[in-house]
This record gives structure tokens, C-alpha cells and sequence, in this order.
């Protein structure tokens, strides 16, 4: 466990430790598959002034003041059924903070949020590789379903 372990909001002034927490992740791991290119730094600051984003929820870890987590998730209300849920876009902690209970404090946090704004069910595709889905088993209350599928258009 992370003894000073802070969950904050993540908004544009803390782009700059993100930047850093996903070089990080490169130097640890090479499974990324996008770049930090100037392109994706514009589309991620550029997020914070679009509204499109307004239901979008972002939360950092942070560890003796580096980011070493973030999780991300978006409501999604939906008229098949008249509920609102939130679909969980990516949670991911750096190699060397892993298994000391960054995930599942990001995953707590998140929770927490969602629960204030009455929502009460977090969807999620899971990452395949067996790290992700042993997390993603140990999750307490919850179930795997269905299959999920991209469509790119």
C-alpha cells in the first residue's frame, strides 16, 4: 500500500504531471500504442474547453507528488431503459506502483463521484492481458458480461 497517497481531480493545470505519468509508463512498459505527440497534447488540452467532455470524469494518483494512476470514465444517460450509468474509459497505474492498492483507490474515488451524481453502475471493457483481468476479477460486487466490441467508423 501507498502510505500518501493523494486522488485528485484531473484538470488542465495538472496536464503537465500527466505528460510526465504517460513517459513513465513508456519507460516501464512498451505496450502503449499511441504517441505523445503534439497532436494527442493539443486533443487532451484541448478537452478542458470543449463541453463534449463536460460528463467525462478523470482521477490521478498521486505519489510523493508524481502522478503514478489515472482512471477515466464518461455518464452515458441512455432512453433504452431511461438510466444513466457511467462507462469506465481506461484505468491504468504505473509498473512500479502496481499491486500497492493505486488501482483499486482510483476505482474507490471514481465511485464515489459517480454515486453523487446518482449513478450507481460503471461499465467496462476489460483489458485482455492477465494482470488486467485478475484486478478486474478481485473488484468486489461485480460481474463479467457479455463481450465487448469496437467499431471503428
Amino acid at each position: 500500500m501507498i502510505k500518501e497517497m493523494k486522488i485528485l481531480r484531473f484538470t488542465e493545470k495538472e496536464l503537465p504531471d500527466v505528460l510526465d505519468f504517460e513517459k513513465r509508463l513508456r519507460q516501464e512498459e512498451d505496450v502503449w500504442g499511441w504517441e505523445i505527440d503534439e497532436a494527442y497534447i493539443k486533443s487532451v488540452k484541448d478537452s478542458f474547453s470543449d463541453k463534449r467532455f463536460d460528463d467525462s470524469v478523470s482521477l490521478l494518483a498521486y505519489d510523493g507528488g508524481k502522478v503514478v494512476g489515472r482512471i477515466d470514465a464518461c455518464i452515458i444517460p441512455s432512453r433504452f431503459d431511461g438510466s444513466v450509468k457511467a462507462y469506465l474509459d481506461w484505468i491504468c497505474v504505473v509498473k512500479s506502483s502496481r499491486h500497492k492498492g493505486v488501482a483499486q483507490a482510483l476505482l474507490d474515488g471514481l465511485k464515489k463521484e459517480l454515486k453523487a451524481k446518482g449513478i450507481d453502475t460503471l461499465i467496462a471493457l476489460t483489458a485482455s492481458n492477465d494482470e488486467a483481468q485478475s484486478f478486474y476479477k478481485s473488484i468486489p460486487d461485480s460481474e463479467m458480461h457479455d463481450t465487448g466490441i469496437w467499431i471503428n467508423f
